[in-house]
């Protein structure tokens, strides 16, 4: 009897809370203190010379923009573009250097300071002389990631009933973002891909649960968008491709027609953006399609990690650890026996990896032509080690969120758990895409996590789906208990 009585509990109060889109005021909280928060950690941050790591690509793709109506290759062409127009280029998406083109035209100190950061690279001045400003694009990250906060709290919603989830998710999200603001200071692609993404994920998810074209054909844009940011995100058309054929099994008649429309809708959608940019390449580069040399680029310099040795793949795991990693190894100058983990030491994979592509564009001058036979050279010679190596790197990749990771990557390998055994699709669904690209980034790229901040969405989602859970069964719980008085 009792059972029966809390399982009716449980429908009344669950029936209390519909899945629906929070109010408009509650968002707009969410996302002004979200932004508070990581506007506060990201501008607390040291300035950098704009020169350094990669920023050097996305700022000076935004000068010959500037100065000539170029979009080019930025730094990875010959030209000295402080004196010459650059030809038209299509290494790297549109998206984020148009971003950078829009802080300059906002900010005169900013524009300033990117001329001298590139007048600098190409000799012509003293990079000390140049101002290490980047306030404009700061504020814009921590308003992208207030907003990504904002659609992964959304998705929770619609997952998950709950008083709290909203407001959870939000929490968690923001905390985990915060952790990582060193990487949002600087002038680069993370707070826009994690945006996009996290809008991308809600729509997709809201395509799920309702089965409606319109959001499907939503979601492709917005895919079509993430692939205009960071091409690897291609890999997503065919997996969500998949995902429908597989949603499509949990609908009653009509198989065939849903899975027909909706893939229709959302491939027209993507096509509509990312065909637009392929177009003009073109048009300006002579290449239909969304990169060159990008995805060759990027595999050469990964194939330096399958020289790793059987000591650091093991070493890999405790090093890669947040918390254990700092106590255990030197992470920063890289003096111990995981140097070659550290990406600015001599003699590390990644400088290796570069060397080697360097090598083979000094000798073939173009990687694309040469790519396949690089491939299968490298598959017959080491193809099972390149599987193998994988794993400690998407082990490296995962912890995003740093430290916040020692708890929700545990969490969310329960919840997924939870999921399996409760049939919680749309949660899985959810997650698919962040973790595909995981994968990928492991098989193709390297161990840094910035390029897998994306799984903060399926992380937060599954924490707050636990503790949603267990908050709501001790109310329930007192509930009962006042009850039986």
């Amino acid at each position: 009897m009792s059972t029966m009585v809390e399982r009716s509990y449980v429908t009344q109060t669950r029936s209390m809370w519909p899945r629906c889109v929070p109010p408009l005021a509650q968002g707009f909280c969410l996302m002004t203190i979200a932004f508070a928060v990581l506007a506060a950690a990201i501008l607390s941050r040291e300035a950098v010379e704009l020169s350094d790591f990669d920023q050097r690509f996305y700022t000076t793709i935004a000068y010959d923009m500037d100065r000539y109506g170029v979009f080019s290759n930025g730094t990875l062409d010959d030209v000295d573009s402080v004196v010459s127009v650059p030809p038209p280029g299509m290494f790297f998406g549109p998206v984020y250097p148009m971003l950078v083109l829009l802080g300059m035209k906002v900010d005169d100190r900013f524009a300033r300071a990117v001329s001298c950061s590139i007048e600098s690279i190409h000799n012509h001045r003293d990079a000390s002389t140049c101002d290490p400003y980047a306030r404009p694009m700061r504020i814009l990250h921590a308003f992208l990631l207030a907003l990504g906060v904002v659609m992964i709290a959304l998705s929770a919603r619609l997952i998950v009933p709950g008083r709290f989830v909203f407001w959870i998710a939000g929490a968690l999200a923001t905390v985990s973002l915060a952790l990582e603001s060193e990487i949002f200071s600087y002038v680069m692609t993370e707070s826009v891909t994690f945006s996009v993404f996290s809008v991308f994920a809600y729509w997709l998810l809201l395509a799920w649960t309702t089965c409606r074209s319109r959001h499907f054909a939503h979601a492709g844009g917005l895919l079509g968008v993430l692939c205009l940011t960071r091409p690897s995100f291609l890999i997503l058309v065919p997996v969500i491709a998949v995902m429908i054929v597989v949603r499509s099994r949990w609908l009653n008649g009509s198989r065939l027609r849903f899975a027909a429309t909706v893939a229709a809708v959302f491939a027209l959608a993507f096509c509509a953006v990312a065909g637009t940019w392929a177009t003009r390449n073109f048009a300006s580069v002579g290449k239909f399609g969304l990169t060159e040399e990008y995805g060759a680029a990027t595999l050469i310099e990964r194939f330096a990690y399958n020289d790793m040795t059987l000591r650091e793949f093991a070493l890999a795991f405790p090093y890669c650890t947040p918390g254990i990693g700092e106590l255990a190894f030197d992470l920063v100058y890289g003096t111990d026996s995981m140097h070659r983990f550290v990406f600015h030491t001599a003699g590390s994979f990644f400088h290796t990896g570069r060397a080697h592509r360097e090598e083979l564009i000094a000798l073939h001058k173009r990687l694309d032509p040469v790519i396949g036979e690089i491939v299968a050279r490298e598959a017959l010679a080491h193809g099972f080690q390149h599987v193998l190596v994988s794993i400690p790197l998407a082990w490296c990749g995962m912890w995003a969120g740093w430290l916040a990771g020692l708890a929700l990557v545990p969490l969310f390998a329960w919840s997924c758990i939870r999921a399996v055994r409760d049939g919680m699709l749309m949660y899985l669904l959810y997650s698919v895409p962040a973790t595909c690209m995981l994968g990928l980034h492991a098989l193709v790229a390297n161990h840094t996590t910035r390029y897998n901040l994306i799984l903060i969405g399926p992380f937060v989602l599954g924490a707050a789906m636990l503790i949603s859970e267990w908050l709501e069964t001790a109310r329930i719980k007192k509930g009962l208990q006042q009850t039986h008085r």
